[in-house]
């Protein structure tokens, strides 16, 4: 974290301009072609908590506690070196957080729509697209041009096609990675001040990795139970169920949440209209906040044969009523859909039930025989 501290300072320093996010429905082409490095914004860490809970109600999701506690403290230091923060309605709870958060902090808050299906829902999240450059313009000093986002958009979509081409390896059996490295190579795409150097350490990932499959060595043993995640954000810090499927002898193939592969899937159409093709990217993303979230089926039903899933663990935070009442919709559809067997863990961020948590997976492993 002092690294963090040190190297945001500098940047700081160095006349470079800083915007932090919480959600993956910020359109990051933005920023960059604002000429500002954007960050992900601490979220899952537990000792943000305690300080969370002085401000915001002890039922609150983890995630909103945390993300309060460790901005309000400085402890965050992309919060605190940030010169704007680009907020989101995709729940009451952050919605009210970020009113609280605007009395010490430069704090946008983009209105999603209800739902990405009908063009009025389109028309709209274009206008809040077209609001956040605007305010980007004025807030940073600069001029986001076609060009500038253009040439944005290329780089992030070469991101996106190496994580896929990245999560693509798990379809193997045996897998030469584990879930919780994959989670962690995903992750570090939220910190990057050098795009080009970020790509290029994917490559050599990506490299090593054909390397393990082509010498016949694994991550897992071959024929491990292979589990899908879906569900809440479950970043590095607040991963404690991934970490037990594995240590249950398990193999994650596939982490389909905000923190996983739901930002990387769908690439912006590079032969559209820039700020159109970034504002339909983002609203095709199938957060648990929209009403209905038909996507979301489609996607776990082509990921659940693609990758051939043994079985679908969806974590839900404790206080994330989206994530808790679409949970019941995916164990329906996957059901009908396959019988795909299902468990939902709803939790939080503290150690205290991860022995419940284990006994439930062991019984949802051996279940599936």
């Amino acid at each position: 974290m002092a690294d963090a501290f040190t190297m945001l300072k500098d940047i700081k320093a160095a006349g470079k301009k800083v915007v932090g996010f919480y959600c993956v429905y910020a359109p990051q082409e933005l920023v960059l072609a604002a000429g500002a490095l954007g960050f992900s914004l601490c979220a899952t860490k537990e000792e943000g908590i305690p300080d969370g809970e002085k401000s915001l109600p002890r039922n609150f999701c983890p995630l909103i506690k945390s993300s309060y506690g460790l901005a309000v403290t400085d402890k965050c230091p992309y919060f605190l070196y940030a010169d704007l923060i680009i907020g989101e309605t995709t729940c009451d709870g952050k919605k009210k957080m970020f009113e609280l958060m605007k009395g010490f902090k430069a704090v946008h808050v983009m209105k999603m729509p209800q739902s990405y299906l009908a063009d009025s829902d389109k028309a709209y999240w274009l206008h809040e697209v077209q609001v956040l450059k605007e305010l980007l313009e004025a807030e940073l000093d600069t001029q986001i041009t076609d060009e500038k986002l253009q040439a944005a958009i290329q780089v992030l979509n070469e991101e996106r096609r190496l994580m896929q081409q990245l999560a693509g390896y798990l379809k193997n059996d045996p897998v030469p990675m584990t879930g919780q490295d994959f989670l962690k190579l995903l992750w570090g795409r939220n910190f990057v001040t050098d795009r080009a150097a970020f790509a290029e350490q994917i490559k050599a990932v990506i490299s090593d990795i054909e390397e393990s499959v082509a010498n016949g060595e694994a991550a897992r043993p071959q024929g491990a139970k292979r589990i899908l995640v879906t569900g809440v954000p479950t970043g590095v810090g607040a991963d404690k169920v991934i970490k037990i499927i594995e240590d249950c002898g398990a193999a994650v193939v596939y982490i389909e949440n905000c923190s996983g592969m739901k930002q990387y899937v769908t690439l912006v159409d590079e032969t559209k209209p820039p700020l159109t093709a970034i504002a339909e990217k983002y609203l095709a993303i199938p957060c648990s906040c929209m009403s209905p979230n038909p996507t979301r089926m489609e996607q776990l039903d082509q990921l659940v044969g693609e990758y051939r899933v043994d079985g679908v663990v969806d974590i839900t935070w404790q206080g994330c009523h989206t994530y808790n009442v679409e949970s019941r919709v995916v164990k329906e559809f996957l059901k009908q859909n396959g019988n795909t067997p299902f468990l939902q863990i709803e939790t939080d961020y503290s150690q205290g039930d991860v022995e419940q948590i284990t006994t439930r997976v062991q019984a949802f492993l051996e279940m599936m025989g």
